[in-house]
């Protein structure tokens, strides 16, 4: 029997293999019923992560119908604050999933599956992994409306095609239409100098190049006088017809003298490679200037598998006399292009010296563990947080750890510690480290108490402090006051704010009985709905409990009446 079972198992996977050897192009229906204009597009550069999937406008409302595009069945719910908010996920009988995210609500038996586990939990954030059986659905069934929950930054659906290990691929592979007419847009193009010995119009940092529009919508550069080696940067978006969004492109491909040199293709990629998106464009650039230069070239420790063509890296080596010429072809979809023309002349190299004063500066080696203590701080860089063997530049004073500036980027966390044993012992528990922002306040960094030290988690440079949060959160209602009637409210509304740590927990109470109760962190609002059906009573009791990261609470009790029908 057990034979049986894992042959079985072994023909469900090499069927799923097969069909996804050949990328069904009629297989998904679109999710939505509406025209398809794009607000994010597959592959997208976003902080610290490629985009997974596209998103798709819903003219700024909520509660648009979501339909499965495709046969299968619900494998996976998850709802929370942040990320994704309410979303959905179905596995379809080809191997491929599709994911919903930021919903307003799920339907039917979807939305009381999520119900009953959360007043089962007594938690708005739940993860639910229902079995194949359990909720089938059928090509065409609604299966949520379209909302603006979690991390989102206004109303649309964000939807993903998964293929069998998980790996989100870009949805216009399989037949989904997005109308478009328009050539990406060019914005900036970089030389880069790579080593110690390379130059670019007589200089060792990256050099901006001059780009003329031709008539034909092509781009021809001035000439780059260079020597050793050297590689190029561009800054470019697509847009689709309907929107202005700054959307990504498809294909980014580099020659030198005809022969290719560099192609970037967003098709595929997994999750555990989309961080290195920091690695793949310029992040000092990005930082200083807010423009995402992406490096047509593959530095060590890169390992994206969008890059799916290279010759010696992307690299061209220059040498004096040498003449040639560099392309750079960016493409959408649909095949509309852009081509970039940049003249290459090898000079010799100039004297340059440019020293670094080592003396107060830390120097970590990328591959190995690293520790060292400033002051009453500690620090652990784990082998490969950061990209490079780099000099940082690290002090403390106080209180206070300059932890070098956000020009450079942290792959995995790093720790910082802080000694509190100066503080009074009934001061301790009100601590917490936080990073400065651009005003001098500290924002909460999510922090740990082991007797006299805390210690947080960071994957960004920056200042950081130990900051003390004596302050309660505040609770005011929105929709109803003390000892009123409010029969015809179909919710309740409390805002609940934190100015310092920021919000840990809620939990709220009607005549004893726990209410589900949703957080919009986007507005500060508590919401319940009436149509739980929690209370039968027409006097109310509410009471709510706020929490903030260093346990400080407020309690807050009201009663209301409402007549019961």
């Amino acid at each position: 029997m057990r034979y049986l079972f894992t042959s079985i198992l072994a023909l469900l996977i090499i069927g799923s293999t097969l069909a996804q050897s050949n990328i069904p192009k009629d297989y998904f229906d679109n999710p939505l019923q509406i025209p398809l204009i794009l607000a994010g597009s597959f592959g997208e550069l976003r902080s610290n992560h490629f985009h997974s999937g596209v998103d798709i406008k819903t003219k700024q409302v909520e509660g648009v119908p979501i339909y499965a595009p495709a046969d299968g069945y619900v494998s996976r719910i998850k709802v929370g604050h942040f990320g994704f908010g309410k979303a959905l996920y179905l596995k379809h009988p080809n191997g491929y999933s599709t994911v919903y995210a930021h919903l307003q609500r799920y339907d039917g038996n979807i939305q009381d599956l999520v119900k009953r586990a959360q007043y089962k939990k007594e938690k708005y954030e739940v993860e639910l992994f229902p079995e194949p059986a359990d909720i089938p659905v059928l090509k065409g069934d609604i299966i949520g409306y379209t909302g603006n929950s979690g991390s989102s930054g206004g109303p649309h659906l964000h939807f993903e095609i998964r293929d069998a290990a998980s790996r989100p691929m870009n949805p216009l592979l399989f037949g989904i239409e997005i109308p478009d007419t328009k050539k990406p847009i060019i914005n900036s193009v970089f030389a880069y100098p790579i080593g110690p010995d390379s130059q670019i119009n007589g200089n060792t940092k990256p050099y901006k190049v001059r780009l003329h529009k031709q008539k034909d919508g092509s781009y021809k550069a001035e000439n780059v006088e260079a020597y050793g080696k050297i590689g190029f940067g561009i800054s470019t978006y697509d847009q689709q017809n309907g929107a202005s969004n700054k959307n990504g492109v498809y294909q980014i491909r580099t020659a030198h003298n005809g022969q290719e040199k560099f192609n970037v293709l967003f098709e595929k990629f997994s999750f555990s490679e989309t961080r290195y998106l920091n690695r793949f464009i310029d992040y000092s650039y990005f930082k200083k200037n807010r423009s995402r230069i992406q490096k047509l070239f593959r530095e060590k420790n890169n390992p994206l598998s969008i890059i799916k063509n290279e010759e010696d890296n992307g690299f061209v080596d220059v040498s004096e006399t040498f003449e040639s010429n560099f392309t750079i072809e960016v493409c959408d979809y649909l095949d509309n292009k852009v081509l970039i023309t940049i003249p290459i002349k090898g000079v010799p190299a100039k004297v340059l010296e440019e020293k670094i004063d080592e003396s107060d500066l830390e120097y970590i080696v990328s591959s190995g563990n690293t520790s060292m203590s400033h002051g009453k701080f500690g620090i652990y860089f784990p082998a490969e947080s950061l990209y490079d063997d780099i000099y940082l530049n690290i002090s403390a004073r106080g209180d206070t750890l300059s932890f070098h500036k956000d020009e450079v980027p942290i792959h995995k966390n790093v720790t910082i510690s802080a000694d509190i044993s100066d503080y009074k012992a009934g001061d301790k528990s009100k601590l917490y480290l936080g990073r400065l922002n651009y005003k001098g306040i500290p924002y909460y960094s999510n922090t740990k108490l082991e007797g006299n030290t805390l210690k947080t988690r960071v994957r960004t440079f920056g200042d950081y402090v130990i900051a003390s949060d004596t302050t309660k959160p505040r609770i005011k209602p929105v929709n109803f006051s003390e000892g009123k009637w409010i029969s015809s409210n179909k919710t309740l509304k409390i805002k609940i704010t934190d100015s310092e740590s920021g919000i840990s927990s809620y939990r709220a109470t009607l005549n004893g009985k726990f209410i589900l109760t949703e957080y919009e962190y986007k507005k500060n609002v508590l919401t319940y709905d009436f149509d739980d059906n929690i209370i039968s009573e027409s006097e109310n009791n509410l009471k709510l409990i706020v929490t903030d990261n260093v346990g400080n609470s407020t309690i807050f009790e009201a009663t209301f009446f409402r007549k019961q029908t």
